[in-house]
């Protein structure tokens, strides 16, 4: 498996401290970020995973810890939108320029607004989805949101 994805280099790019995990990516889980958190050996709070959101119909990258889901009215309010929803899976992929199941926050071909939940400021570091299936990248959620340029908000629910 590569290493090098647009998402590591953008995080390179950005000198931010990070590390780099491989896991054995399985296709038929039912949910991406708990797989990938057993994998590596590590609590779901700290694998966030890399939702793509539409805010009044206007794309916004979300991330939050793999054992919560998105409150999609406190996602809009915290987007100072009035509605939102999960964007489609298709579309997810055309926007970002990656697979769904290596959807990273870093390194989207069209790079959307980043939410970041605020219970992922809790944690030492904390790992997302590195750009590739089977591939995360680990650093401090403040490096995470500094680089974003994200927000922060209680957007689970």
């Amino acid at each position: 498996m590569a290493k090098t994805t647009r998402a590591t280099l953008a995080v390179k790019q950005a000198g931010v401290a990070h590390t780099i995990h491989e896991y054995d990516y399985d296709p038929d889980a039912d949910s991406i970020g708990l797989q990938a958190a057993r994998a590596l050996g590590v609590s779901p709070a700290i694998v966030l995973k890399t939702l793509m959101t539409l805010v009044d119909d206007k794309p916004v990258c979300v991330l939050l810890a793999s054992d919560r889901e998105v409150n999609m009215k406190r996602l809009a309010a915290a987007a100072g939108g009035r509605s939102a929803r999960m964007m489609p899976a298709a579309d997810a992929e055309r926007v970002t320029g990656y697979v769904v199941g290596g959807i990273s926050p870093f390194g989207q071909k069209k790079r959307a607004p980043a939410i970041v939940d605020a219970a992922a400021l809790a944690h030492e570091a904390v790992f997302f989805n590195a750009g590739q299936r089977g591939l995360q990248l680990r650093l401090a959620p403040a490096d995470l949101v500094k680089a974003l340029g994200a927000k922060t908000a209680d957007i689970a629910g």
